[in-house]
C-alpha cells in the first residue's frame, strides 16, 4: 500500500523536503509510483529484486561516469587516442557500474542490521 513521505521522513529521521527532491526523479524513472488522494502516497513500481542500487543512483544522481568523456552521448574527445588515463577511468567506471548493478533492494533488505543502508 502507498506510504506518505511524512511517514518515511519520520521513520528515517530525515527531512521531508529532502525526500521530495529524491522522490521526483525516482517517480519519473519508473522506480516508484505515486498515488493521490486521502490514501495516497508512494510505493515501489517493481519488486525489490528488480530494482538495483545502480538504477536508483542513475535516477537520482545521473550517470556515474568519473570523467565527462565517458558520459553517455559525450562527444568523442579529440585527445582520446593520446590519453594515458582514459583506460584507468574506463576500468573504474566499469567496476562501479557493475558493482551497483549487482545489488538489489532485496539484497539490502536481507543484509544484517549492522550492514544497514539508508537510501
Amino acid at each position: 500500500e502507498p506510504i506518505r513521505l511524512k511517514d518515511v521522513a519520520r521513520r528515517q529521521e530525515i527531512s521531508e523536503k529532502y525526500l521530495e527532491q529524491i522522490i521526483n526523479p525516482l517517480t519519473k524513472s519508473g522506480l516508484v509510483k505515486s498515488f493521490r488522494g486521502a490514501q495516497g502516497g508512494y510505493h515501489l513500481a517493481k519488486r525489490p529484486a528488480d530494482i538495483t542500487v545502480g538504477m536508483i543512483l542513475r535516477a537520482t544522481e545521473g550517470d556515474l561516469a568519473p570523467v565527462a568523456c565517458l558520459q553517455p552521448e559525450a562527444p568523442v574527445c579529440q585527445r582520446a587516442d593520446e590519453c594515458r588515463t582514459l583506460g584507468v577511468w574506463q576500468g573504474f567506471y566499469d567496476l562501479t557500474r557493475d558493482y551497483f548493478s549487482r545489488i538489489t533492494l532485496a539484497d539490502l533488505l536481507d543484509m544484517p542490521a549492522g550492514d544497514n543502508y539508508v537510501i
